[in-house]
């Protein structure tokens, strides 16, 4: 599955591209400003950025710069400076794409496609209908109707926050997944977490899986290193 970084500051439209983006099969990780680009993205995991030129606390330009000095990450440059200078300036710094505001969300993730073709990518975005519906130990998570089914088939209620986390979990099976990481990949645009908040959103994903104190089948503790999704994904 294609890991996009979004930084965009304007919440409406994050908000809209990484719900598209979703629709398309793809993760998402939308954060507002340049200080969590620096926060997130030593982490890695990601396979293409999608940055916005004109944020509150710091310059695109001067981001994709620094960028540039450790990292070959894909950038694709979303911004509403569509004049041909600043597309140059934009394409010398660094990015592989320039993407002038407004413009259309389906445009966008032709653009993904194909500049991770040119990066040598074979997987690409898969189509939606395929990539949203995940089966496990009997389970049917499907990320489009944002609906988990049990091995009983009952419908089984899910938070947004919980629907984050399991997404999460899903998208890194058999992985230890930090505190840290799980709050990166599951964190609401705009919306602090803390570790506790993980803890919390953890037991309660285990009750709904049926998970036990004694038998943590599918969420399994790593002790002082985090949580594994340990299930067979089909």
């Amino acid at each position: 599955m294609v890991h996009a970084l979004l930084i965009e500051d304007d919440t409406d439209l994050r908000n809209l591209l990484a719900d598209y983006l979703r629709r398309y099969g793809m993760q998402v990780t939308a954060l507002a400003d340049g200080k969590s680009l620096r926060r997130v993205l030593p982490g890695g995991g990601f396979d293409v950025l999608l940055l916005d030129l004109m944020l509150p606390d710091a310059n695109g330009l001067d981001l994709c710069r620094w960028l540039r000095e450790t990292s070959t990450l894909p950038v694709i440059m979303l911004t509403a400076q569509g004049d041909p200078a600043s597309r140059i300036v934009g394409l010398e710094l660094g990015a592989d794409d320039y993407l002038p505001k407004p413009f259309e969300p389906r445009e966008l993730v032709a653009r993904i496609n194909a500049l991770l073709r040119r990066a040598g990518m074979p997987r690409g975005a898969p189509a939606a209908d395929s990539a949203a519906l995940v089966r496990f130990n009997g389970w049917t998570f499907d990320r489009l109707q944002r609906q988990l089914t049990s091995p009983q088939q009952v419908v089984v209620a899910l938070s947004s926050a919980e629907f984050r986390l399991l997404s999460a979990f899903v998208d890194h099976p058999r992985r230890v997944l930090s505190r840290d990481r799980l709050l990166d990949l599951s964190r609401a645009p705009g919306v602090d977490a803390t570790d506790r908040a993980i803890d919390l959103g953890v037991s309660r994903l285990r009750q709904k899986l049926g998970d036990t104190p004694r038998n943590s089948g599918l969420i399994r503790t790593v002790r002082g290193e985090g949580y594994v999704f340990d299930a067979e994904l089909t």
